[in-house]
């Protein structure tokens, strides 16, 4: 008995740690390669369980190195122990940071006990290109000027460089106008699509950053981009207006090299890049993508590729036009479906149905002969006869074609493109259709899932069901109205009065945080708001434009973004916005 007593005297005495923070976000980014915010923001999660549990105190420490951290040399920053229960939001106030430095951190703390945790484990960040002056690369763009009025297959750029010793790291900065999918020695660069995103592009383009550390080899290298027209230069609005921001899509490209000896290499965009184009043939929001396999060039992203025939490139220049790195989640495949049945309607057509209303585009798997061409159309519903219903797309055509190249069999996803739809009518398909042959990859901004509801009755469920499908469905990069017809625009009304429901189903701290910045950059000098961001409706006129309502999405969601998720800073930096929309 006196034993035990004694072991619970020391259990009291000496009360166990408790766990390690994780989930550590800089910025609202798990290790975002690419910030330029200059006093970035840390937060962290609490592991310990219980009642009660609360942080009493933290420490943070930033190094230029997990390394650094683990061997607590080399700090950067060191907070001490700062008596605070903040565990989100903690602002970095050390030494300025440097553009394209690469920085780690960790966190500790105190439990209300006062028990000390360990270490967090390392979590890192990395600064973006702070200046213009820190860009050394060019817009580049193919010599040719075809007809802007006309759609014309997608531009494909490539570049040879070396790389002559042992590399320790590779970080490549990326953007374009419109969309653009970067390879390097035959591989796609990243796992995010629709880059660089929809911004208000008269001001400002976002770029991206990714760590090519081990897609370089030894000696010869090739770097291939394939630029898509996009909200940039296609058809855009229900206007069908086309080269909204500009009728010339362009890339621009700085790659940095670290070797292990300390040298540095930059390759970057530039005239004495080559162009041509290739198998798309034409790639619309609104319309689809026309693909022919025949017309692919086999290894043009890798060194040695012959391109003699390619023709020059030339630069241009965007000088109102601010490189930014992404506050929000980028687009990526986020999931899934095959179809739930395969049927004839009873017009006869060939109709493959995913079971649930989505917006992506669909991945085929086909083997036939050489020249063949399968014609997908995407659609939500089918009219009351159980046929093919089309009138509530108006004029967007959501098609995608895709001939064959023959030789076995083929695996196709569009690149620039997106539909809504359950349905997809399908054309000229050689042999069987199968349920494996098709599949519906679902698209949109990555946004961590963050409520739930559920509850007794049937229908409430489903309408929670289908509320969070339409949040998919619609934030692709900017909240839309809708993805399946010739809109897809952000309307600020749409926005302002969902933007509650948004936050309670997923994490959009960071989606609010890009897209007001758009709002802002969009408002008219007069102070009013467009009735859509990015502003692609009233862009030519110079004020009186938004409403009630509308252009209160200007207030409403910074206020309920702060609301949400604690952040004074939105409040901060969208104050002028937001007054200049009250004073109008």
């Amino acid at each position: 008995m006196l034993q035990l007593l004694f072991v619970l005297a020391l259990a009291v005495a000496n009360p166990a740690a408790p766990p390690a923070p994780h989930g550590l976000r800089t910025e609202y980014h798990e290790a975002p390669l690419a910030i330029d915010v200059e006093r970035p923001r840390f937060s962290w999660k609490l592991a310990e369980e219980g009642r009660g549990v609360m942080q009493s105190a933290y420490e943070v420490q930033v190094a230029r190195s997990a390394d650094d951290l683990r061997r607590g040399r080399r700090l950067v920053w060191q907070t001490g122990k700062v008596v605070s229960d903040a565990s989100i939001h903690v602002e970095y106030a050390g030494p300025a940071l440097e553009s394209g430095a690469s920085y780690a951190w960790r966190v500790r703390t105190w439990n209300g006990a006062g028990v000390r945790s360990e270490w967090s484990e390392p979590a890192t960040f990395g600064m973006g290109l702070l200046k213009p002056s820190d860009w050394a690369a060019a817009w580049i763009t193919p010599v040719a000027h075809p007809d802007p009025a006309r759609r014309h297959p997608a531009p494909m750029l490539r570049h040879e460089f070396r790389i002559d010793g042992r590399v320790r790291s590779a970080k490549v900065f990326v953007t374009g106008v419109g969309l653009y999918e970067m390879e390097l020695n035959g591989r796609i660069v990243g796992d995010e699509v629709f880059t660089p995103g929809w911004t208000a592009y008269r001001t400002r383009v976002q770029y991206q950053a990714y760590d090519v550390t081990n897609l370089l080899v030894a000696g010869p290298n090739a770097v291939g981009a394939t630029l898509g027209d996009g909200w940039y230069k296609g058809t855009i609005g229900w206007v069908t207006r086309r080269n909204a921001y500009g009728n010339r899509v362009a890339f621009c490209m700085q790659l940095v090299v670290t070797y292990t000896d300390g040298r540095t290499q930059v390759v970057t965009t530039g005239p004495d890049w080559k162009a041509s184009t290739g198998p798309v043939l034409e790639s619309e929001i609104y319309d689809g993508e026309v693909y022919d396999a025949r017309l692919e060039k086999a290894g043009w992203s890798r060194a040695g590729y012959d391109d003699s025939a390619w023709g020059p490139t030339e630069t241009l220049d965007f000088p109102n036009m601010a490189l930014v790195a992404p506050a929000g989640p980028p687009v990526r495949r986020i999931e899934e479906l095959r179809p739930t049945r395969i049927f004839r309607t009873p017009a006869g057509e060939l109709v493959a149905d995913f079971g649930q209303n989505m917006v992506g585009r669909v991945r085929l798997r086909v083997t036939g002969p050489a020249g063949t061409t399968v014609r997908l159309r995407h659609i939500e519903v089918l009219d009351k006869d159980g046929n093919v219903y089309t009138a509530n797309l108006r004029g967007a055509k959501q098609r995608v074609e895709y001939t064959l190249k023959g030789g076995g069999e083929e695996v196709y996803e569009p690149k620039f493109t997106f539909q809504g739809f359950q349905f997809v009518v399908v054309e000229g398909w050689p042999g069987e259709l199968t349920p494996e042959s098709l599949t519906g990859v679902v698209i949109h901004s990555d946004m961590d899932v963050t409520g739930r509801f559920e509850c007794s009755n049937p229908l409430v469920n489903q309408l929670q069901h289908n509320i969070l499908w339409g949040q998919k469905g619609n934030f692709l990069d900017v909240p839309t109205d809708c993805p399946q017809r010739d809109e897809r625009l952000g309307w600020t009304g749409d926005a302002h009065v969902f933007s509650r429901t948004a936050a309670f189903n997923m994490d959009v701290a960071g989606f609010y945080t890009k897209w007001l910045r758009d709002v802002a950059a969009d408002q008219k000098p007069d102070g009013s708001v467009p009735w859509v961001i990015p502003d692609v409706l009233s862009m030519d006129r110079p004020g009186g434009v938004g409403s009630t309502a509308w252009a209160d999405a200007a207030v409403v969601i910074p206020w309920n973004t702060y609301l949400a998720y604690g952040d004074r800073r939105v409040l901060e930096i969208q104050y002028p916005s937001m007054k200049a929309w009250v004073d109008y």
